[in-house]
């Protein structure tokens, strides 16, 4: 079927290219019908977008529904800090456990799973009588969204032959956008369309995810998946390129949220606190652009010589740049900071599903995820320990230099297309 369709793409790009150029001055280009292919495809394609929303809108909605959390539940700012920073330590705890179960069920029956795991959890946040539970519930929220990510590489390769770069940059997008809702639209639309109430807005806020379920068995599986004995359950950790993804990831989203957290501390240190808004705006803005960016042109930029190390090598000028630049410059360096992160993580997801068979996607996926976001958890507290101890954030975006500066030579050589 790959085959067919890129011999049917290549065909019908010559015939428009002929028949455009012998058109007469004047004349419209002859419409293309619509398939049921294109159809089938578009739907596929709406499916990945609407699960990547989920991977990522369930976490950031607890930032701005924080403070009315605490306030009716009593307590403090270090456990609020948590309902978002858990999710992310969760991440990589539940990789390794998703590798297990996409060998053992497939990758669409762990997604589903997860998924329905994600929502319910999510949904049940807003019942907790409690700290202690609503903590719970969000670990167990933050073990969903961590099978869901490892999922949607093995299966993308099924979904989407001829098209797996697109489909998986599709779904980033979804997740990227995700946290923008999550943490951009909940006060302005969310809140105020329920009176107010955070256990309103997370019960509404996650029953959509629970209307996906059903449509994740639509699509057909194509190939042929290895029988149960030849399928490797665990990571490989002898695989050096999942340590050089791992180890890219976690510069990545240690960077980006190290940044997100640390933000306030660096613009009031340059007495530019009244600019945090905006900052923040535009720095999780970029993101979106990214993944935009990559949805058009993902095989060109995957193609890019030492794309992975060109990368870190942004990351590490512009924490030079917020350490050294003036004023003026900051919340340029910071889109550029947030929209490299985006770039690493877009095609750092995609890679599974090009270099490996689908079942080996998920398990390379898993281990990678498993790597990076332990790191991406790790790192941005010791960043917070060494801005405690030192008095000054400066020691913090030392810490994320220095990690930077570490993973460069790691990922060097890491490969970025197949």
């Amino acid at each position: 079927m790959q085959g067919k369709s890129a011999v049917s793409a290549a065909a019908g790009s010559a015939w428009l290219s002929n028949h455009y150029n012998a058109l007469p001055t004047g004349h419209a280009l002859p419409s293309m019908p619509i398939t049921h292919q294109h159809v089938r495809r578009a739907g596929i394609l709406l499916l990945l977008w609407l699960t990547g929303v989920y991977m990522r809108a369930p976490i950031m909605v607890a930032a701005p529904l924080g403070e009315q959390i605490r306030e009716e539940l009593g307590f403090a700012q270090t456990a609020l800090g948590m309902l978002t920073t858990l999710p992310v330590f969760m991440l990589g705890l539940g990789a390794l456990p998703a590798a297990w179960l996409i060998g053992r069920f497939g990758a669409r029956g762990t997604l589903t799973a997860a998924l329905f795991l994600t929502a319910i959890a999510s949904l049940l946040r807003g019942t907790a009588p409690n700290l202690y539970a609503l903590l719970a519930l969000t670990a167990l929220m933050g073990l969903g969204i961590a099978a869901m990510q490892p999922a949607l590489p093995a299966l993308v390769g099924r979904w989407c032959p001829g098209f797996v770069a697109l489909g998986s940059t599709v779904y980033i997008n979804g997740m990227m956008l995700g946290e923008f809702i999550g943490a951009g639209l909940t006060l302005p639309v969310l809140l105020p369309a329920v009176d107010d109430s955070w256990r309103t807005a997370l019960l509404v806020f996650s029953i959509p995810a629970l209307l996906i379920l059903p449509w994740l068995y639509r699509p057909t599986l194509q190939g042929q998946r290895q029988p149960a004995r030849a399928r490797r359950k665990m990571p490989d950790w002898r695989d050096k390129h999942m340590w050089q993804y791992g180890a890219a990831l976690g510069a990545s989203a240690a960077t980006f949220f190290g940044l997100n957290a640390y933000m306030g501390s660096l613009l009031a240190r340059r007495d530019m606190a009244d600019s945090l808004d905006t900052t923040l705006f535009f720095f999780n803005f970029a993101q979106i652009g990214a993944s935009v960016v990559m949805m058009i042109a993902a095989r060109h930029v995957l193609r890019t010589p030492r794309l992975l190390a060109i990368t870190i090598a942004v990351h590490i000028v512009g924490v030079t740049g917020l350490l050294l630049a003036p004023n003026e410059a900051l919340i340029g360096i910071a889109v550029m900071l947030s929209a490299a992160s985006a770039l690493q993580l877009v095609s750092l997801t995609t890679l599974p599903a090009l270099v490996r068979t689908p079942d080996e996607a998920g398990r390379l996926a898993a281990g990678m995820f498993a790597i990076g976001y332990v790191l991406a958890f790790v790192i941005p507290l010791i960043a917070g320990l060494a801005t405690d101890m030192s008095g000054t954030i400066n020691a913090g975006l030392g810490v994320l230099l220095l990690f930077n500066l570490l993973c460069l030579p790691l990922i060097w050589r890491a490969p970025t297309h197949d």
